[in-house]
């Protein structure tokens, strides 16, 4: 069963119209299922910090009743930044553009110290020094989230190997600094107007150092700067130039003045356009007049396994999507297709009771009552053990597949 606005009924009729409304991207990305639920809290005592930290972990609408793993995104300010950076990744996921993730936004303590790599002053626009006198701990902060927050939520939640880190500012400059410091914590970056000013742009000197006569990276990174003249447009400039001269294999980069932004304004559309940059190519062809996605099912399985290889991880489509493929080209005629796509979905989401009313229903098109009648029934036994909200449906179409599989019989004998 697809769960987009139409009802089951609905999607018949649509369907035998010829108009397959189920190609949108909204209605592929995931399972009716609710909007996202509040952040968790959790308490970290981290012995390396010497201190408790409060972390908030996101996790993606339905985590709890799936079985899927995801990407994380880790994040600096996660006091801030939680609510814009979770309502934009399941926007984009809602519309085919990423895969839903998990997110984990470290708040605050000492975010000078935690976030600066050295120990050092900033000139003020009258000439004087600008004091930090707590700043230096980036490298003890990294080791906590290496040693400590890494560990544990992949020990709590169901991740893939896949990790993103974002940052703002202070926490952009740490986001560069983790990149070279310790480049096989984190597989793509976001740094969000980065401090590259700091200590007479050391981060800048330590990039050129770390990247002489390196040919291959396989990293993404995204940076970007609101309007902020002065000597952070400065380190921006500075290290823009530094990558754009790298020929990296597999090293994947944009930066991005974004001039009708400010310092503090620059994070949501920057986490929004960074996002699109670390999973572009992740949108299934589709014809941009319709929105209908092109190709059969093994173009499908192709674009993701041409993903995997890009990403470094195994992409499989997500449930919504497999059945909105299904249910196009089952609406195409193109039923052996369409069960195969079904088929897929039953052995990556064995515990949905949806998985088997869709593939009941394309066996039932296709005249395999006996195939259509078992599958109603599991996906009905399913929806009552799992409290469905689409049990009674279900049930519906198990007695109307089971009468006609009665009748069948009756007629054959």
């Amino acid at each position: 069963m697809n769960r987009s606005s139409l009802s089951k009924s609905c999607l018949r009729i649509a369907i035998s119209l010829g108009v397959l409304l189920l190609s949108y991207p909204a209605a592929r990305a995931q399972l009716a299922q609710g909007g996202d639920a509040a952040p968790v809290r959790l308490t970290l005592k981290s012995e390396v910090m010497g201190e408790e930290r409060v972390i908030f972990v996101r996790t993606p609408p339905g985590y709890e009743r799936g079985n899927e793993r995801f990407p994380v995104l880790y994040m600096t300010d996660g006091n801030a930044h939680m609510g814009h950076t979770g309502s934009t990744v399941s926007f984009l996921a809602r519309n085919g553009r990423m895969p839903e993730m998990i997110i984990v936004a470290i708040a605050n303590t000492d975010r000078t110290r935690d976030l600066t790599p050295t120990n050092a002053t900033l000139p003020r626009p009258d000439g004087a020094p600008d004091q930090f006198p707590t700043s230096g701990g980036a490298d003890k902060f990294l080791k906590f989230i290496e040693t400590e927050l890494i560990p544990h939520i992949e020990s709590k939640y169901r991740v893939l190997p896949y990790r993103v880190f974002a940052g703002h500012s202070f926490g952009g400059l740490f986001a560069i600094h983790a990149m070279f410091a310790r480049p096989e914590l984190f597989n793509a970056y976001i740094a969000v107007s980065p401090s590259l000013n700091w200590d007479n742009y050391l981060e800048v000197k330590r990039a050129e150092e770390f990247l002489k006569g390196r040919k291959e990276w396989k990293k993404t990174l995204f940076v970007t700067l609101g309007n902020e003249p002065g000597d952070i447009m400065t380190g921006f400039n500075r290290f823009r130039e530094l990558m754009s001269k790298q020929q990296l294999k597999d090293f994947e980069w944009e930066a991005q003045l974004m001039n009708d932004e400010d310092h503090g304004s620059v994070v949501l559309r920057s986490h929004y356009q960074g996002l699109r940059k670390v999973f572009d190519g992740w949108l299934l062809p589709q014809d941009p007049a319709t929105g209908r996605i092109t190709g059969g099912w093994q173009d499908v399985e192709e674009h993701y396994k041409k993903l995997s290889q890009r990403l470094g991880f195994k992409v499989v489509a997500s449930e919504a999507v497999v059945n909105q493929i299904g249910y196009q080209l089952m609406g195409a005629g193109r039923m052996d297709e369409a069960i195969a796509a079904f088929k897929s979905n039953v052995e990556r989401y064995p515990a949905s009771p949806n998985v088997y009313d869709s593939i009941g229903e394309a066996y039932e098109r296709s005249g395999r009552l006996d195939l259509a009648r078992s599958n109603y029934e599991k996906a009905y036994t399913l929806g009552k053990q799992n409290n469905d909200a689409n049990t009674e449906i279900f049930k519906t179409n198990f007695e109307r597949a089971a009468g006609k599989t009665k009748q069948d019989n009756s007629n054959n004998k």
